[in-house]
């Protein structure tokens, strides 16, 4: 490595002056010593529709999914992700693969300790499902599935890794990945019903004499009306609940009758007689019914599928509009999802959403067409560390309302700074270093070399964040390199060899890349 080589290597383009101040010039359109007006976000963003609709509604745009986008139009490149199942995931199965811990049922996790191969209260099986998270938002072809997926398991959160759930939680994401695309009742009475929310929520010891509210309170605050509620109805909604449980012995869901609380129920505008015990599963489960119909939770629900994909402060017509959607199709989430892309206020929000940590680091990986490493795990376990490293390891929220989805919760020089050396990282080959990378970085980019400077910084940014920068954006990042954008630019430069990364990186730094 030459002197000049390891000045750079040492300093990153973060943290160095140069890689400051070019990060600041692309920021701004002048040099990081000037002091202008910031920009409207949406300046940052090319207005191409299908490149918005990538942007929000997967983990980012990938080579592949903008050629199939473009060869599909929007209409049928959304019917197509809404039937996940019509869709082969052959690199994102193949990586699924090498993670069979992620893959077990309750039984299935109970054998493996049984046979001694797998120790009771292992985090093992939730780590790979971690790491397995990872693998499917980075290479996964059923994007809206994924994002969805995740989607509900921030609204329906259950902490990963965390003891209590060691055999249920691997189960409950396959729970949520069944029920990410259809009706939001569904998937309420299959969460009410599973181990790992029941024992995540302590319902499981709730009973007939010493009802626990933990899950009442949070089923109506956080999964449904949302604030709409009282004490009275949470202390009904804990009653009606008992008996629902989990079975010591085998680990699964079942119904204790000899545990309900019966009596007359009264909770929000719901009403039960709640006369049997034998009938109180089918009396808290017409609740759940109600609760995903109600006005409140259809609002709840819309409110945040926009906040997802649309803006942190969205339009109140558009949930109003939503709101009727949902309502008229059972809470079924797709007719809302297909209303939701194709309304005026998705197209007019370009620029309106920032990247959290997690979707940086997949918006990343996937920009650049890195594919995984050919064998192991490591590398999942080097991208899922950078996610935690970001604050945000998929999966791991430690209360119950799930990772936060608005830029300012996300706002820190310290977060920043994590993400900007990630990207270098990453688009380097440095960590991890198995990711598989085109033989030719510079032709897997751009293809032939570019005659200039200002070419090659062009190209690289049209690639990476689908917007040209400005002259002097592109003046900025020329003078990186102590050149003009006229410079002519030759195959034995280091800007097209050992420093083309830093450029790739700077770019990744920018505000075109940060914007969901």
């Amino acid at each position: 490595m030459s002197i000049s080589e390891q000045t750079v290597t040492r300093r990153g383009v973060v943290g160095g002056m140069a890689g400051a101040g070019a990060a600041a010039a692309l920021a701004t359109g002048t040099p990081a010593v000037a002091a202008v007006a910031a920009p409207a976000p949406a300046a940052f963003l090319p207005t191409d529709p299908l490149l918005h609709l990538l942007r929000r509604a997967t983990f980012g745009p990938s080579p592949s999914s903008i050629a199939e986008i473009r060869r599909l139009g929007a209409k049928a490149w959304l019917d197509r992700q809404l039937d996940p199942s019509s869709i082969a995931d052959p690199v994102a199965d193949g990586v699924l693969a090498r993670l069979p811990l992620a893959r077990l049922s309750i039984d299935g996790i109970r054998a493996r300790v049984a046979a001694g191969t797998l120790k009771q209260h292992s985090w093992e099986p939730m780590w790979q499902l971690g790491f397995a998270a990872v693998a499917r938002a980075l290479w996964s072809e059923r994007q809206v599935l994924e994002v969805m997926t995740d989607f509900w398991s921030n609204h329906l959160n259950v902490t990963c890794p965390s003891g209590d759930v060691w055999d249920s939680r691997i189960d409950y994401d396959s729970m949520i990945r069944q029920h990410a695309l259809g009706r939001f009742s569904d998937l309420l009475k299959a969460s009410a019903r599973h181990p790992a929310m029941l024992t995540y929520l302590d319902n499981r010891y709730s009973t007939r004499s010493a009802p626990n509210e933990n899950y009442g309170r949070e089923l109506l605050e956080l999964h449904t009306v949302g604030l709409a509620y009282t004490e009275a109805d949470v202390k009904n909604a804990a009653r009606l609940l008992t008996g629902l449980t989990v079975d010591r012995a085998t680990g699964r869901y079942r119904y204790d009758g000899a545990e309900h609380g019966t009596g007359a129920i009264r909770v929000l505008d719901f009403q039960h007689a709640n006369t049997t015990a034998t009938g109180g599963e089918a009396a808290a489960l017409a609740l759940l019914d109600h609760l995903a119909m109600h006005p409140s939770t259809a609002r709840r629900i819309v409110t945040k599928l926009c906040v997802r994909f649309v803006a942190d402060e969205p339009p109140a017509s558009l949930i109003t509009r939503l709101v009727k959607v949902y309502l008229d199709n059972r809470s079924a989430i797709a007719p809302v999802l297909r209303a939701l892309f194709g309304s005026a206020e998705f197209t007019a929000s370009i620029g309106a959403k920032t990247r959290t940590p997690y979707e940086d680091l997949a918006a990343t990986v996937r920009i650049l067409g890195y594919g995984p490493a050919t064998s192991g795990t490591k590398f999942l376990e080097s991208l899922y560390g950078m996610a935690r490293d970001a604050g945000q390891a998929p999966l791991s929220w430690g209360p119950p309302n799930g990772y936060p989805d608005v830029a300012a919760a996300w706002d820190s020089p310290s977060g920043l700074l994590v993400r900007w050396n990630s990207h270098l990282s990453i688009a380097a080959g440095w960590w991890p270093e198995t990711l598989v990378r085109p033989a030719s970085l510079l032709t897997g980019m751009v293809g032939a070399l570019p005659a200039t400077y200002g070419a090659l910084i062009e190209k690289t940014a049209v690639r990476l964040c689908g917007i040209a920068p400005t002259a002097s954006q592109t003046a900025a990042l020329a003078e990186f390199y102590g050149k003009t954008p006229a410079s002519p630019l030759k195959a034995n430069d280091p800007a097209a060899g050992w420093m083309y990364p830093y450029l790739m990186g700077m770019l990744l730094n920018s505000p075109s890349f940060a914007l969901r």
